[in-house]
């Protein structure tokens, strides 16, 4: 059994999504696939916290409390059109009696989708046109999917689709160059993009990273006050989208930055959090909070991996300001970040260590 490609049709059959648009929907279907399960399988257990909101599409489950069963679904009736038991933590277990097909949306996503459909005005039919080429939607929709997106308010996202602007690219065009100041946030719309940086053993640039469609630059420089650190070079033909420094402050960063003062870190290490440290390694030897993990700034895109996800991270630096450009590229990529309000010179009643040695994740 596999998965397949949903359709708009699929889509306006089930409640709320009956209600969007046929541009937004079509938008949301080519993210979406309706997949297929085993009959005896469960599509979720009784205590589930993930956040998935889910409609049957064909065959027919059943819902138990503990070995109680509770209800019987048929797909294509009137209470198969609204989803499927979505209170969080899930207070049934959902099985299939016998194979069936099902859609699941993350849950964040329909949110913002169903928010942005009713209050935007500025549409992706409008911007289809803006763009001048086929699909070019996707690249839009993938913004909308990431954890930044799901946490600003939709007013705002309305007015960020507005106020970008469309920028044609050829192959080798220099987008943003290293020590240039910051003036724009991008997002590559079409083509292909490659992140270099110049060392003084290497002039042509060591090579950090490729961009492909939907993926976001240019807001370190922005957000810290500092030159660019990188060069991002086209690599084909493509577009790219830019946000004016001043609208990507009062529109995306603001709303995303969660500042906590000591106390308030205090709290979140009681819950597993973790300091991360994002100033120089020679910084971070001279005077340190105990503890910390130290990775600087200009790699933190690189040592993403090495984080945990399911921990929240307690960024700092001197003043705030590096931190908080760290804080804005972890939590745009889905991990729960906090910056310490005023750094290092702020942090009066915190743990603090000389010569620390560089403590691995």
């Amino acid at each position: 059994m596999s998965d397949e490609q949903a359709t708009v049709q699929v889509l306006k059959s089930f409640a709320p999504l009956d209600g969007m648009k046929r541009e937004n929907l079509t938008a949301l279907a080519k993210k979406v696939s309706v997949k297929s399960l085993q009959g005896g399988r469960a599509l979720f257990s009784q205590g589930d916290t993930d956040k998935r909101t889910v409609w049957l599409v064909r065959g027919r489950v059943e819902a138990m409390e503990g070995e109680k069963v509770v209800a019987s679904i048929k797909a294509g009736t009137p209470e198969a059109r609204n989803p499927l038991f979505p209170t969080l933590p899930r207070r049934v277990t959902v099985r299939a009696i016998d194979d069936v097909s099902y859609l699941s949306i993350d849950s964040d996503l329909l949110d913002v989708m169903i928010t942005w459909d009713q209050t935007g005005s500025y549409e992706v039919e409008e911007l289809q046109a803006q763009l001048q080429s086929a699909g070019s939607d996707d690249w839009m929709t993938t913004l909308l999917q990431t954890n930044a997106f799901h946490r600003i308010p939709p007013a705002n996202i309305q007015a960020i689709f507005q106020r970008l602007q469309r920028i044609p690219c050829r192959a080798g065009e220099v987008i943003i160059k290293q020590g240039d100041e910051g003036d724009y946030f991008y997002i590559l719309v079409q083509g292909k993009c490659l992140v270099t940086r110049e060392t003084p053993l290497s002039r042509e640039g060591i090579k950090l990273a490729e961009l492909n469609v939907g993926d976001t630059f240019g807001e370190e420089a922005l957000i810290a006050e500092a030159k660019r650190n990188a060069t991002v070079t086209m690599s084909t033909d493509g577009v790219v989208m830019r946000l004016n420094k001043q609208d990507f402050r009062e529109l995306m960063n603001e709303p995303l930055l969660q500042w906590v003062n000591p106390d308030g870190a205090r709290k979140i290490l009681e819950r597993g959090g973790r300091w991360l440290d994002v100033r120089l390694p020679s910084e971070y030897q001279n005077l340190a909070v105990e503890g910390a993990l130290n990775i600087p700034l200009y790699l933190i895109r690189l040592k993403l991996s090495t984080l945990d996800r399911t921990k929240p991270y307690l960024v700092y630096c001197d003043t705030g300001r590096r931190s908080s450009a760290a804080a804005y590229i972890l939590v745009e990529r889905g991990f729960d970040a906090y910056v310490l309000k005023g750094g290092l010179s702020n942090g009066a009643g915190l743990q603090l260590t000389r010569g620390a040695n560089s403590t691995k994740p």
